[in-house]
């Protein structure tokens, strides 16, 4: 039930005295109290006009206390006030006008009154200018000229507002053509702010893409061309439909009730949605209170609702893009057949029943694909586009000519270009695969997911088809090569579709998506071998990036594991492509050259692998011994060539274990050797810092004399240099030293390059490592956005056949000074670390340690259960 306005009525002071200011701050407060118990059940669109209306009521008694009423002056809402509506956080902007300039009394009178104002807490902006004045602003800039078409008489002079409307009418600084082109371009940058997407985790309700400021841009275009005050002049001039009107208008008025509880929760303006305010938010609008299902809820009609309106907002501005710049001549079209033509690089209906038969919807993205020229879609076929999706009572996938048309648009060298992307953003995929409909707008409430799903998979597809295109090859040469060679790429587009499109549902989505893609190539007419290859595609596309990240890749035990598990060279191949779109489908900052580095790395020796047993049927054996070899003699070549002789290269070789030669290159192994053969004992440790390995990260190389628990004194350091661990090997030589490498990077993914800091780091090492400085104590906090999350520490030991070392992972919330921290157990429970890999899902840490026990063997049931207790407590208290 709408709220009665009789059920609030202030009582404004009778006189301005010294008492005035609390009695008009109660008032306002009191009024605050009733509009949030309102909220609950009132309609937002009374809800923000009642607002408006309260504070006219309120700025009308003002002015008459200070009995500028009797003045020539006209005091005028602008800008958001100047729609009537107002959010519990928003300015008020006013605009006092005048004719001939006020005299120092009157002036001084309207200082008190803006002043009061500030006094009562009212944020408030404000301008006092002539009419002259305001054009002159106006012609200057663009935000200015828009606040004045949405003026408003709030109380004074009607005939000063009247004129000064007569002005913007006739005399307006900007033209519909610049004023719509400077508005465009004002969208585009604010778009650009966040990344050209809707999906971003913590939106921006008013200047996200799709949110409020899109709704308003079509609203100031129209408005200042037909010169008029209301937005239903859409439908008067037919520029939109009633039906579209009032889907603009109810994803409005959602965008504001989100807006109106954020502030509420907030107790400000506040116009970002960030974690911090989720679930409160979720609340209010009646999500419940579950956490983050009522987040995940909320969220996902948010989405749903920002792509209605980026899409309403891109089909109006081009139809006034058409009216106030000049539209086409229709006759200057290239026909492509009785239905389509193509004017202007733009696909576009020749007749409004273009889309009666649904097949003709798949027909006509695959005329996108068939014509290289066609960059977008007619604004008018976007309507027609819209209508149809509407009327379809069955998904298209139902129909088998649509089913055939599905298939050879996957088939074309262009499908999952361009027409793909278009049938994303106007939701006839959702309308092709009901699948897909149920993951549109789904999020997760997490860090690691930049993206809702449907977009973190299309953004897949559109990886997985930059592989085909030239100008990318360089970018990912293997991926593009090994797409290049598979007979049936469709394949591939296939698996991305629907390699995470089961979940939100509960269950393992792996699971769940391999069931729905049979489905799916029964229904489609695939064979049993392109079935079930895409069908191990989408229960496994998850493990080559697992096994990479997450395991030790340098133990032949896991690269026989994967080999047996992918069991032939096309697996291999398809799961290699998809994994690299994947991760770089997910997170902007997830991909760098280290994860390239270590799936390539995989990659290959798993390939080696396979080769030794063409029909599969063999099992294969990874040979060590010859990439220790082959690593030795390059790395003998490249210190030969540098000057040292082959007698003292070997002898100092003859110090280090096997391991060490096969798990380094054979440039870290010449790198490492050549310092250390020019070093003596005295000046340890040897500190070397650079990226031998070509692989995009800074190496830190540390020689020394065996000491125990180094890795926690460097782990310290490192995290107090805001240095992230990637990758640790943690090995002593046969005499009592201690050569361990680690991989860092920089918080921001980038390797460490500046000269200065990598000297910085040296010191501080030395100095800590040498007793000098004490071992750094983190004494950072957890960000604002970490601090929404919750992550139970989990520790799970791993089965092995080695006798002298024991892994385990490590799951927890990611934090500063989590891996120095663990170390320090690590230290405590005298267990010594072998190696480790850290990797960062989001909010959450997913790490392996191999360690071993002081007698260098592997931990017992009880040390193990030791360890798992000390961990917990000392991550989880």
């Amino acid at each position: 039930m709408l709220a009665d306005s009789s059920l609030f009525q202030p009582r404004w002071p009778a006189a301005l005295d010294e008492h005035a200011v609390n009695a008009y701050r109660e008032q306002i407060q009191a009024y605050n109290d009733w509009a949030e118990a309102q909220f609950v059940t009132d309609d937002i669109d009374h809800l923000v006009h009642h607002r408006a209306a309260f504070f006219d009521q309120l700025l009308c008694h003002l002015w008459q206390q200070f009995k500028l009423d009797q003045a020539p002056l006209a005091l005028l809402a602008v800008g958001g006030f100047g729609r009537q509506t107002l959010h519990p956080g928003s300015d008020i902007d006013l605009l006092v006008t005048y004719q001939q300039r006020p005299t120092p009394v009157l002036e001084q009178q309207i200082s008190r009154f803006i002043t009061l104002l500030w006094d009562l807490r009212i944020d408030i902006g404000h301008a006092v200018r002539s009419i002259d004045d305001c054009m002159l602003q106006a012609a200057a800039d663009i935000t200015i000229a828009t606040n004045l078409i949405e003026n408003r008489l709030i109380c004074g002079e009607q005939q000063l507002a009247e004129t000064l409307q007569q002005r913007i009418n006739y005399d307006f600084p900007w033209q519909s053509r610049d004023f719509y082109q400077a508005k465009c371009e004002e969208q585009q940058q604010r778009h650009q702010q966040y990344h050209g997407t809707s999906y971003n985790l913590e939106p921006n309700i008013k200047s996200s893409p799709g949110g409020l400021r899109d709704v308003q841009t079509i609203g100031w275009i129209a408005k200042q061309h037909f010169k008029t005050k209301t937005d239903e002049s859409l439908v008067e001039y037919r520029y939109i439909s009633a039906e579209e009107f009032l889907e603009l208008r109810d994803c409005q008025n959602f965008l504001w009730r989100i807006r109106y509880a954020l502030h509420l929760e907030v107790g400000k303006c506040e116009d970002r949605l960030l974690f911090d305010f989720q679930p409160g938010v979720a609340s209010r609008l009646g999500y419940g209170n579950e956490g983050k299902h009522s987040v995940e809820l909320m969220m996902k009609d948010y989405f749903k609702t920002v792509l209605q309106v980026s899409e309403l907002n891109r089909m109006l501005l081009q139809f006034f893009e058409q009216a106030i710049l000049g539209g086409h001549d229709l006759a200057d079209a290239e026909e492509i057949d009785a239905d389509f033509a193509i004017l202007s690089e733009q696909i576009m209906a020749r007749h409004d029943q273009v889309f009666a038969q649904p097949q003709n919807l798949l027909r006509f993205f695959l005329l996108i694909a068939e014509h290289r020229q066609i960059k977008g879609i007619h604004s008018h076929t976007i309507r027609l586009l819209r209508n149809a999706r509407a009327e379809l009572n069955d998904p298209l996938s139902h129909d088998s000519e649509c089913r055939q048309l599905f298939k050879q648009l996957l088939r074309h060298p262009r499908g999952c270009g361009l027409p793909f992307a278009l049938m994303h953003h106007h939701s006839i995929l959702a309308h092709y695969l009901p699948q897909w409909r149920q993951i549109v707008g789904q999020m997760q409430f997490d860090l690691f997911h930049a993206y809702t799903v449907d977009e973190h998979t299309f953004r897949l597809v559109r990886n997985l088809y930059r592989y085909s295109e030239a100008k990318y090859a360089a970018e990912f040469p293997l991926c593009a090569e090994l797409l290049h060679r598979m007979a049936k790429p469709e394949l591939l587009y296939i698996a991305g579709i629907f390699h995470d499109i089961a979940k939100g549902r509960g269950g393992d989505h792996s699971e769940l998506g391999e069931m729905d893609v049979r489905n799916f190539c029964y229904q489609h007419d695939y064979s049993d071998g392109d079935t079930e290859l895409v069908a191990f595609l989408v229960r496994q596309h998850l493990l080559m990036s697992v096994t990479a990240q997450k395991r030790d890749i340098h133990d032949p035990d896991v690269i026989r594991e994967f080999a047996r598990k992918m069991g032939s060279q096309q697996r291999l191949d398809y799961l290699y492509c998809l994994t690299v779109a994947d991760i770089r489908a997910t997170n902007s900052t997830l991909w760098n050259n280290w994860k390239a580095t270590l799936l390539e790395e995989l990659y290959h020796a798993t390939s080696t692998l396979l080769s030794q047993s063409s029909d599969g049927d063999e099992q294969p054996t990874y040979d060590v011994r010859t990439r220790i070899n082959e690593h030795k003699a390059t790395a003998m070549a490249l210190l030969l060539s540098a000057g040292f002789e082959q007698q003292q290269v070997n002898a100092l070789w003859g110090r280090f274990t096997a391991d060490y030669f096969y798990r380094h290159s054979a440039e870290q192994v010449a790198w490492h050797s050549q310092h250390i053969l020019n070093i003596s004992g005295e000046h340890l440790p040897l500190i070397l810092i650079g990226d031998e390995n070509k692989q995009g990260t800074t190496e830190l190389f540390i020689y020394h004399h065996e000491e125990s628990h180094l890795f926690a004194a460097v782990a310290a350091v490192l995290d107090s240099q805001r240095l992230s661990i990637h990758d640790a090997q943690i090995l002593a030589t046969r005499d009592g030293y201690v050569m361990d490498t680690f991989v860092v990077l920089q918080h921001d993914g980038k390797p460490l390059t500046d000269s200065q800091r990598i000297e910085e780091l040296k010191q501080h090492l030395f100095d800590v490592l040498l007793k000098r400085r004490n071992v750094p104590v983190n004494q950072r906090r957890l960000s604002r956005r970490m601090r929404n999350f919750s992550v139970k520490t989990r520790v799970k030991f791993l089965t092995s056949r080695h006798q002298g070392r024991t892994a385990f992972e490590l799951v927890t919330l990611d934090r500063p000074g989590l891996v120095a921290k663990l170390a320090a157990v690590l230290q405590q429970s005298d267990v010594t670390l072998l190696a480790a890999k850290i990797t960062t899902i989001g909010e959450q840490a997913e790490d392996l340690f191999i360690v071993t026990s002081a007698q260098q063997r592997a931990l017992t049931d009880e040390q193990q259960q030791h360890l798992q207790a000390q961990i917990i407590a000392a991550l989880d208290h």
